[in-house]
Formats: C-alpha cells, sequence, structure tokens
C-alpha cells in the first residue's frame, strides 16, 4: 500500500511585503543615522551633539518610514481594490466576454482552446472574481498590498538599523567616533544584504556589495560635508 506524504512547499514571494519594507528599514535606520553621527562628529562636535543628533535621526526616520510606507502600500491597496470593483461590475454585466477573455490568457499559457475553456468555466465557477483577480489582474492573497503591516515592519526596521550605529557612537572615545562608526556600519550593511539575501533566497555576494558600497558613499560625503563646513548639521 502507497503511503501519502504532505510535501509543504516554502516560496518566497510570500515574504516579498515585509522583506522589503524591513530590508528598506535597516537599511536607511544604518546608513541615515551613521551619515548623521558622522558628520555631526565631523564637524568638531562634542558627543552630546552627536548622541542628540542620532536620537533625533532615529525616532524622526522611524516616523518618517512608517508614515512614507503606509502612504504609498495604500496607494497601492486604493488600487488594487479600484480594480477589483471594475472587474466585480464587468463580470456581472459582461460575463461571456469576461470568460472569453479568461479562455484567451489560458490558451496564451499554452492550453488548447477547449481545455482552456474547460479550466476557465471550472475556476470561474469555484471562485470567478478571485480567478480573474489572480490570472488578469495580477493581485493574489500573497501579493495584496497591507499597509499596516508595511509601515509596521519598515518603522521597527529603521529604529534597530538605526540603534546599531547609535550604540557604537556611545560606547566610542569621541577621537575615534567617525572612523569606528562608519567601519562598523559598513558591517552592519553587509550583513544586512547578507540576511536579506538569504532571507529572499538570492545570492548573497551581489546584495551585499551593493548595501555596502551605497552606505559607504553615503558617509564619506557626510564626513566631507561635517568636515567643511565644520558645522552642526
Amino acid at each position: 500500500m502507497s503511503r501519502l506524504h504532505t510535501h509543504t512547499e516554502r516560496h518566497q514571494v510570500s515574504r516579498i511585503g515585509w522583506l522589503r519594507a524591513a530590508v528598506l528599514g535597516a537599511n536607511d535606520g544604518i546608513v541615515s543615522t551613521a551619515s548623521l553621527i558622522i558628520g555631526v562628529a565631523a564637524a568638531a562636535s562634542g558627543r552630546s551633539e552627536v548622541l542628540i543628533a542620532g536620537i533625533a535621526g532615529l525616532v524622526a526616520g522611524a516616523m518618517s518610514m512608517a508614515a512614507g510606507e503606509y502612504v504609498s502600500v495604500s496607494s497601492q491597496s486604493d488600487a488594487e481594490n479600484a480594480d477589483l470593483a471594475r472587474e466585480r461590475a464587468e463580470l456581472e454585466t459582461q460575463p461571456e466576454f469576461e470568460h472569453q477573455e479568461l479562455t484567451q490568457i489560458y490558451v496564451e499559457r499554452g492550453l488548447d482552446p477547449e481545455l482552456a475553456d474547460q479550466v476557465a468555466t471550472q475556476l470561474a465557477r469555484h471562485d470567478n472574481l478571485g480567478t480573474h483577480a489572480r490570472d488578469e489582474l495580477g493581485i493574489s492573497e500573497i501579493t495584496a498590498a497591507r499597509p499596516v503591516l508595511a509601515a509596521v515592519a519598515s518603522a521597527l526596521a529603521f529604529a534597530v538599523g538605526a540603534a546599531l550605529p547609535l550604540g557604537v557612537a556611545i560606547l566610542t572615545p569621541v577621537s575615534a567616533l567617525v572612523i569606528t562608526t562608519a567601519l562598523a556600519s559598513l558591517v552592519f550593511l553587509a550583513a544586512l544584504g547578507m540576511v536579506g539575501a538569504a532571507a529572499g533566497g538570492a545570492p548573497v555576494l551581489k546584495p551585499t556589495l551593493r548595501v555596502t558600497f551605497w552606505g559607504a558613499a553615503a558617509m564619506i560625503l557626510s564626513a566631507a560635508i561635517g568636515a567643511l563646513f565644520g558645522t552642526v548639521v
């Protein structure tokens, strides 16, 4: 007697929403806070000014990321809902045309016309709107926009990312603050690139080099501006 085994597949696409927001938030937290700390420190400021700038950057940045992510993803959600409402109306007023449209989609994917018609009929009978949303509009439960989740993930990730260079700045003597914060932040960015790539099932090297390069560029520019003007940012 053969035995049936349950095979559970875990696809990385299910992580796209929160993974993108989390990686973006952490990256911004590290880069912006480290750059701010380095710019202020390079302007020959004292520890208190550096820490105040870092803390302010963490709080403001986390709130900004949450608000921006929520507004952005809400706009996507509004567009998806509008498309679904339009599709629902078309299914009620033009059912035959919508059926032909769905059949043609399956034909273009490689099914024979007769089989495509049968598939469209069966799937539409099970969940007409859901079938059209998925195969015609590209909207599914996995990829649907979730504004609150994206905003929370982005804000928390930013705060965690920002706390890393801020912690280094707290523990480092003022005389070595610029170089230590910069080097530590590059390590944090490299680690973030590796973690993000691993979580998304992608190769590790390219994302790691990408986030490290742009982080280094931002910190070098901030240090140059701070040293040039010698003022508190």
